[in-house]
């Protein structure tokens, strides 16, 4: 079993889509040609894009108003795409939610929506296109919008976090499983990206906060779509399980550190100390707080 090429009309649905993240997949996917089943729980700004993805490459467009919490609708919408468009050969998970709410102040409603959403929405979608992929006898593309958050906890987003490393574990739990099935899964993690979007609000302190990494800016929304079609294609086609961090080098490391040393001691210079001296640091320079660290 094979995807189909790059250059053949594809059918691709993208969760999320109405704005930000989501609908530069759309964007990225539409300029290829493709059919895009565009899902969204925003049903006004989801008609927008889809009006300015006919406009813009003249795409054909399938609008699917859904609310992913919903299992039976987050498990119906690869049927919808089917009925309207044919065979769906892509799928991209980039719907998420992200209520800033501190652990003391979290209730079991807003962990379990951020759950529903972010996690088993996913997991319903991938399972009802992987079916389909199976009783048709063709292979296919899952690409997963994962977090930085997965890797780092933050202040106010343990929900959050963990629905993003979830989301990573499902995503290689679905490629061991699907891939005999030729169906490849993989995930894209971005850094901080910068979007005009209402869903998932933040401050410019935060932004600021989340945005330092060695390359110096932050991410752009076709920084991520770029990977997320590089991953559906045929460019990719022994990659699965994959996550493919698009962050600026923000999970290899900062460089908002200070050098930690106060200078070279005598073991660091020399390499070596005479018979019967200490081998410990030179600590007399460090304060306190360094000693204990």
């Amino acid at each position: 079993m094979t995807e189909p090429r790059t250059g053949a009309r594809r059918h691709v649905v993208v969760t999320g889509a109405a704005s930000g993240i989501g609908a530069a997949v759309c964007e990225a996917f539409a300029a290829d040609g493709a059919h895009i089943s565009a899902v969204d729980q925003r049903g006004d700004t989801l008609r927008r894009t889809a009006s300015e993805l006919r406009e813009r490459y003249g795409a054909e467009v399938t609008e699917i108003v859904a609310d992913l919490a919903d299992p039976d609708a987050a498990s119906a919408v690869v049927d919808h795409a089917e009925e309207a468009a044919g065979p769906v050969h892509v799928l991209v998970n980039a719907a998420g939610i992200y209520p800033a709410v501190p652990l003391l102040e979290m209730t079991p409603a807003v962990w379990d929506r951020v759950m529903d959403v972010n996690v088993r929405a996913a997991m319903l979608t991938t399972v009802a296109f992987a079916r389909a992929c199976v009783a048709a006898e063709r292979g296919g593309a899952v690409v997963n919008i994962s977090s930085g958050a997965a890797l780092r906890a933050r202040p106010g987003a343990a929900h959050y976090a963990t629905s993003k490393a979830a989301l990573e574990m499902l995503t290689k739990s679905c490629a061991v499983e699907f891939g005999p099935h030729g169906i490849r899964v993989n995930a894209v993690s971005p850094g901080f990206v910068t979007v005009d979007s209402d869903a998932n609000p933040v401050t410019e302190e935060y932004a600021a906060a989340v945005s330092v990494n060695p390359l110096g800016r932050r991410g752009l929304p076709d920084d991520i779509s770029r990977a997320v079609r590089w991953l559906a294609g045929e460019e990719s086609p022994w990659i699965t399980g994959a996550v493919l961090r698009v962050d600026g080098g923000s999970a290899a490391g900062t460089t908002a550190l200070p050098l930690h040393w106060t200078g070279l001691t005598g073991v660091q210079r020399d390499g070596a100390t005479a018979p019967g001296t200490s081998t410990a640091p030179d600590t007399s320079a460090m304060s306190d707080h360094e000693e204990r660290v």
